[in-house]
């Protein structure tokens, strides 16, 4: 069945993915963005009928009510997106992350679906041995983990919504990101041959990008079965150590090498292992492994050569 689906932030890293997808599967699309790193990620789209773009700000009440007129779901990815983001600029996380959503809710019908993708930072420092599911206690740490969570539970205790728990995004999507964790050590790999890591024995979960966009469409096949509730969406093999990332990149450039050193720290603090059994039992694995995504990101990375990609 096709439907009418506004996608916020549509032209970002997950949703510049994510939207083309949706538009093969014969959905009418409106992406809601505002374009603040001046990206041409969409461009392929714009021979699609089905598509159309609204440049605008997804806090400005007027632009929102306009653009959710007609639609039969919302797919949130609008965000201020990372620790170091949100901490440069604290009135734009909170009122893109948190009071966005807000708006979001107070301006759809009781009708419109919303899909919304959560992090699973929001976990913060996991117990030793002990995976996080769904229903482990969520103490985030920065500021975009404390907005994110807290728009999540906004959802749903409002009904009508499903989130997801998103692991470290990994993989090429046409609005690249070089700061996240798989992309940033895959580039240096590529580019510098070397890294130095803190914090090396942390552990955290991943997920390829095209997996991310799968689950959106998977929640938007089973809505009615999943509605309500929270899941964990990463690859159940890749709890890994960053010690450990290094040595599977490795393990496809030998000439790799890393060096562990006291210099720094993850600003969300996070380490956890992640059960994703929970949308396994949905229905939903995912289709691209982390080596895949690292065979990928080695082709990319030949082509990108500089840092304009990155959020901060």
């Amino acid at each position: 069945m096709s439907l009418n689906i506004l996608v916020t932030g549509g032209a970002g890293y997950i949703g510049s993915i994510l939207t083309p997808a949706l538009l093969a599967e014969g959905h009418q699309v409106t992406v809601l963005d505002s374009f603040m790193y001046n990206q041409g990620s969409l461009l392929d789209c714009c021979a699609n009928p089905g598509f159309t773009i609204i440049r605008g700000d997804c806090r400005d009440e007027g632009t929102v009510r306009e653009a959710l007129r007609g639609k039969d779901v919302i797919i949130a990815l609008a965000a201020l997106v990372g620790a170091p983001l949100c901490d440069r600029d604290q009135v734009g996380a909170t009122t893109t992350n948190l009071e966005a959503i807000r708006l979001l809710l107070k301006l759809r019908s009781r009708e419109q679906r919303i899909l919304y993708p959560n992090t699973n930072s929001g976990y913060g420092v996991g117990q030793p041995g002990v995976p996080c599911t769904e229903e482990s206690p969520l103490r985030p740490i920065s500021l975009y983990g404390r907005t994110k969570v807290e728009a999540e539970q906004t959802l749903l205790e409002d009904g009508r919504a499903i989130s997801f728990r998103l692991a470290t995004v990994f993989g090429l999507s046409p609005r690249m990101r070089l700061d996240l964790l798989v992309n940033d050590f895959v580039y240096r790999a590529v580019h510098d041959r070397s890294v130095v890591i803190f914090e090396g024995h942390f552990v955290r979960n991943y997920i390829h990008v095209r997996d991310v966009a799968r689950a959106f469409i998977h929640g938007l096949s089973h809505f009615d079965q999943m509605q309500g509730q929270a899941y964990n969406v990463g690859l159940e093999e890749a709890n890994l150590s960053k010690v450990q990332l290094c040595q599977r990149i490795q393990q496809h450039l030998p000439k790799f090498t890393y060096l562990e050193a006291p210099i720094g720290e993850d600003p969300d603090k996070r380490d956890y292992v992640v059960s994703n059994e929970k949308i396994r039992r949905a229905g939903f694995e995912p289709c691209h492994s982390l080596d895949d995504g690292i065979r990928e990101l080695i082709k990319g990375f030949t082509i990108i050569r500089n840092s304009v990609y990155g959020n901060v």
